[in-house]
């Protein structure tokens, strides 16, 4: 299958524009997610609604996105990246007017739904067009710029909305936080067209549609009761859905080898995982989004160990937001020095600095935890492009939308595991006390956890095979 992006020796001219509108794509999908947790009070008294509302806003979006970013990834292999970037970017546009002018709950879940799909669809695209329009000398640093996006829109996130909602624009209070992505769509959307240069495979088939359900239905049986789970005290219908996902992903398996030896066109080519150090680079990254649960048990010690309000939390995480934003600009300079090994530095500066707060906060000298914190937001800004361009640098480009949705995918996962299981291990550790020491050794064990997980992701890391990309 061949591939109409550029090679090297014929570069894009417009490719640093371009870059600038595909991380625009990047950055809306995380912003969303984090954006709504600061606006949730408002939400709950504007609607009077029950916490199980609240859970399902935020789970509705974060379940859809991680179960469709696949088959969002392989339309854009299919039917042309920039073609299903505008499409993802103008149903993320429809969904956040759906969410800004919802009438009821279930309208605002709805449209969160929405929203999850649209980003599925748009965010797999940017990181596939940075593999396809950039040359390898570049890619690095594109890719910096790539993940330095994640930690402004962390950051946005924590603040942004607050903001909003204290300055009630025309009024609108909480909904402004959905309708500032319509002027910023409207602008990108025209731009994309004109600028982003059509990356595909010369010769598209149609997606695979019994391929595309089953992966769907087998991720959505994994991933929704690992969010819902806790919250919910695990009844039993959740406990079945987990059980059901093995089975689920062995007759997509067995669908996919079918699909393949007749010919055809899967969405997820078996064959693709025999592409060398591709297994070990996804199960890297399945261990490195354990910091996801970080977030979580940190934000619980912050406000109910510390007493901080929620605002006063996001200000407490600033060293780590400020280090993930610095980090990429190092990370070009430590691959250079490290090479291979760039990424596994990285997770050993995360599991650095998580060591550090959880010895720290166990010993009541949280008063010094800056240091350690930035450590934590450096390590994932250095990790992150790395870990990203030795996975999907590793198969061919006309599959680059493919490798973008399976990476990203494996972060959601990893990261609703890590919440499940470690988060998990937080609140059985802590138990029904609520004191400051108590909720500080629980964060400890977790925090030690999570470090532990970033170690055996970087081991996995510096395994990984010489990263070249494979060309057909």
């Amino acid at each position: 299958m061949r591939d109409t992006s550029n090679p090297d020796d014929k570069l894009d001219p417009r490719r640093w524009i371009a870059l600038v509108i595909l991380l625009t794509g990047a950055f809306l999908p995380p912003l969303d997610f984090f954006i709504v947790n600061v606006a949730l009070p408002s939400i709950r008294v504007d609607f009077r609604a029950s916490a199980s509302t609240m859970q399902l806003i935020i789970s509705g979006y974060a379940t859809t996105y991680a179960v469709m970013l696949i088959t969002g990834g392989r339309l854009g292999d299919l039917y042309g990246r920039r073609n299903v970037f505008l499409a993802g970017m103008v149903g993320f546009a429809v969904a956040s007017a759906l969410c800004g002018f919802s009438w009821s709950p279930a309208a605002l879940i709805a449209g969160r739904v929405l929203q999850g799909l649209a980003a599925a669809i748009m965010a797999p695209q940017a990181l596939a067009s940075i593999n396809a329009i950039f040359p390898d000398h570049e890619k690095s640093k594109a890719l910096s710029f790539y993940a330095l996006t994640f930690g402004v829109a962390s950051m946005a996130g924590l603040f942004l909305g607050g903001a909003l909602i204290a300055l009630n624009i025309f009024g609108l209070g909480w909904r402004a936080i959905f309708l500032i992505n319509l002027p910023v769509i409207a602008i990108t959307a025209p731009l994309a067209s004109f600028m982003l240069r059509e990356t595909r495979s010369e010769h598209p088939t149609n997606l695979d549609l019994g391929g595309a359900l089953l992966i769907a239905l087998a991720l959505f049986a994994l991933i929704a009761p690992l969010i819902e789970g806790r919250e919910r005290g695990w009844p039993i219908w959740l406990l079945l859905m987990l059980c059901a996902s093995p089975l689920l992903f062995v007759l997509f398996w067995r669908h996919e080898r079918n699909v393949e030896t007749a010919g055809g066109n899967p969405i997820l080519e078996p064959s693709l995982l025999n592409v060398s150090g591709l297994k070990r680079g996804l199960t890297s990254a399945f261990f490195f989004y354990s910091l996801a649960a970080f977030w979580l048990v940190f934000s619980v010690y912050q406000q109910s160990g510390l007493g901080r309000t929620p605002f006063e939390a996001g200000l407490a995480i600033l060293p780590a937001a400020a280090g993930f934003v610095l980090g990429p600009f190092a990370s070009e300079r430590v691959l250079r020095f490290f090479g291979r090994y760039s990424a596994a530095i990285g997770m050993g500066l995360q599991a650095g600095g998580l060591f550090a707060t959880a010895a720290l906060i166990s010993s009541d000298h949280a008063q010094f935890l800056s240091l350690a914190l930035f450590l934590i937001g450096a390590g994932q800004g250095i990790a992150l492009p790395n870990l990203l361009k030795s996975v999907v640098q590793r198969v061919a480009r006309p599959q680059s939308g493919l490798a973008s949705g399976l990476v990203n995918s494996t972060f959601q996962i990893g990261g609703a595991f890590a919440v499940a299981l470690i988060g998990g291990l937080f609140f059985l550790n802590l138990g029904s006390t609520t004191d400051a020491r108590s909720i500080g050794r629980a964060y400890s064990l977790a925090a030690i956890a999570i470090a532990l997980c970033l170690l055996v992701a970087g081991w996995l890391s510096a395994g990984l095979p010489s990263n070249k990309a494979v060309r057909r």
